[in-house]
C-alpha cells in the first residue's frame, strides 16, 4: 500500500510519525512519500521537498513566497496523478492541503485532511471547501464535529496524540525536578518558561513585551528563575540580542532546544497561542496566554473570528479557563498581572489544574490508532468501490 502524505510544520511532523507507526502495526507492508520532517523521514518517509518551505503562516506572509510554493504544489500534483497512492492524508497546513488534496480528489484520489482546519472559528464558508476537497476529516478536539456534522462533512473525533503520551497526572514533582537537573536550574526556587514562540516574527512581536514583563516580575520576586527554549540556533540568536537590548542577558536561562524540558520544569508558562499550549495544559502547568500578528493580517483575522477565545485550553474549556491577551492587549502591565495572580494565589492555580485534568480525559483516545484505522478504512473501501 502506497499512502501520499504532506506535513508543512513541526506539528504536523510529530502527527505523521505516530500516523506511519500506527498505520505499520496493521500494514507493514505500507510506503510512505511525500513531503515530511525528521521524524517522518526517520520512520521510512520519502520527502520532495523540504518540510521547511512549506511553513509560512498569516494571510499576507505567504505572498512572498507563492512561486516557490506553486512549484512544489504542481510537482506534487504531476507525482500523485501520474502514479497515484491508495490514498492521501494532508496533515494540517490547510491553505497549502487543502488545494492539492482538491485536486487530487477531482483525480479519483481518497483524501483525509488531519487536523480540523478552524473554520469553526473563522472564515466559515471554507467548509464547502473542505467538502469538496476530501473524503474524511480526522479532528483532534471533540469541540470540532459538530459543525461538520451540520454541513454533511465526514468526520471523526480521533483525539490528540500528545494526550496519549503525556501521563494524566502530568509527570508530577519528580519529572519537575528531572527537568530541572538537566536544564542545571534551581529546584527549590520558581520557574518561569517564557516562550514567545518559534518563528522570527512572533518572536519580534511576543520577545521584547515577555522579557520586560519578567524583568518586572523579578523585582517583586527576586528568587524567580526565567527559562526561555528556543527552537533553532536562529531563534537562539534572535532571543540573545533582545536580552543584550534590555540588558537583562545574566538573568535568564537561554537553551537551543528543550521546549519540552522547559515546560516541565515550569511552575507557569507564558506563552505564545498554538500548539505548545496543550502540551503545557497535558502537563497540568498554569499558563498565561498571549499572540500578535501584523496589524493588516491582525485587521483581516478579527473580523472573521467567530469564537470568544483563541488559546486552546480556553476552547476545550468552553470558558475562559486560562488568562489570554490578544494584539493591542499584549502588554508588560497585562502580562505581569496575570502572572502575579498565579505566583500569589494557589486556589487559581488548583481551578486551572483541575480544569486541564477534565480536558485530559477528554481528548486521550489512542489518536494514532484511530487515525490510522480511519486511513485505512477509507483506502479499502476505495479500492472495494474501484474494484466493483
Amino acid at each position: 500500500m502506497r499512502i501520499g502524505m504532506i506535513a508543512g510544520e513541526a506539528s504536523g511532523d510529530t502527527l505523521g510519525e505516530g500516523l506511519i507507526r500506527a498505520i505499520r502495526q496493521h500494514c507493514p507492508e505500507a510506503c510512505f512519500e511525500g513531503i515530511g520532517g525528521p521524524k517522518m523521514i526517520a520512520e521510512g518517509f520519502e520527502t520532495y521537498a523540504p518540510m521547511e518551505r512549506l511553513s509560512v503562516m498569516g494571510f499576507v506572509e505567504p505572498l512572498s513566497r507563492l512561486p516557490e510554493l506553486l512549484r512544489i504544489k504542481r510537482d506534487l500534483e504531476h507525482r500523485f496523478i501520474h502514479n497515484p497512492p491508495d490514498v492521501f492524508v494532508g496533515i494540517d497546513s490547510p491553505g497549502f492541503n487543502l488545494r492539492v488534496e482538491k485536486v487530487l480528489h477531482d483525480h479519483g484520489i481518497p483524501t483525509v485532511h488531519y487536523v480540523s482546519p478552524s473554520v469553526w472559528a473563522w472564515g466559515q464558508k471554507r467548509i464547502h471547501k473542505i467538502a469538496a476537497a476530501t473524503d474524511l476529516v480526522l479532528a483532534l478536539f471533540p469541540f470540532e464535529t459538530e459543525f461538520y456534522k451540520q454541513h454533511q462533512v465526514p468526520v471523526k473525533f480521533v483525539g490528540h496524540p500528545l494526550a496519549d503520551a503525556i501521563s494524566l497526572d502530568g509527570g508530577g514533582t519528580q519529572e519537575k525536578a528531572n527537568a530541572r537537573a538537566r536544564l542545571g536550574l534551581a529546584e527549590e526556587r520558581p520557574c518561569i518558561a517564557l516562550m514567545p514562540g518559534s518563528r522570527r516574527n512572533e518572536i519580534s512581536r511576543l520577545g521584547p513585551v515577555f522579557l520586560r514583563t519578567a524583568m518586572e516580575l523579578r523585582k517583586k520576586f527576586p528568587d524567580l528563575q526565567f527559562v526561555i527554549p528556543c527552537a533553532n540556533a536562529e531563534r537562539l540568536e534572535q532571543v540573545s540580542a533582545l536580552l543584550r537590548e534590555i540588558g537583562g542577558a545574566l538573568s535568564f536561562h537561554v537553551y537551543h532546544g528543550h521546549s519540552h524540558d522547559a515546560m516541565r520544569a515550569a511552575d507557569i508558562v507564558l506563552q505564545a497561542s498554538g500548539t505548545a499550549t496543550l502540551e503545557a495544559m497535558l502537563l497540568k502547568r498554569p499558563m498565561v496566554v498571549a499572540y500578535s500578528l501584523s496589524p493588516l493580517t491582525y485587521a483581516l483575522a478579527s473580523r472573521m473570528l467567530k469564537v470568544p477565545y483563541v488559546s486552546l485550553p480556553n476552547l476545550l474549556a468552553g470558558e475562559r479557563l486560562v488568562p489570554e491577551f490578544l494584539q493591542y492587549e499584549v502588554t508588560p502591565a497585562n502580562l505581569y498581572k496575570a502572572l502575579e495572580r498565579l505566583l500569589t494565589d494557589p486556589q487559581a492555580e488548583q481551578a486551572l489544574t483541575q480544569g486541564f485534568s477534565r480536558i485530559h480525559r477528554e481528548i486521550r483516545c489512542s489518536a494514532n490508532h484511530q487515525a490510522a484505522q480511519a486511513v485505512l478504512g477509507l483506502a479499502k473501501r476505495h479500492a472495494g468501490t474501484r474494484g466493483a
